[in-house]
């Protein structure tokens, strides 16, 4: 191969890897702003159940005070 066609061949290789890398970047930013807009902490609907619901025990006040202190 001549110099002349190889420079081409890389000039080509390197537009079509720019072309498809600002889609590929192009692409995530719509998936983000998609994400972003979405409401992740809205309130439940339909027939949710509360999974914790805190007791006001003795020993739930010390095991919060033991995973505060680190002991």
């Amino acid at each position: 191969m001549s110099k002349n066609k190889q420079f081409h061949e890389i000039i080509k290789v390197l537009i079509i890897f720019t072309i498809c890398t600002s889609l590929f970047y192009a692409a995530l930013r719509i998936i983000h702003d998609q994400h972003e807009r979405s409401h992740r902490y809205d309130p439940p609907e339909g027939a949710a159940v509360k999974v914790m619901n805190p007791v006001g025990s003795e020993w739930s006040n010390r095991l919060s005070i033991f995973f505060q202190l680190g002991e």
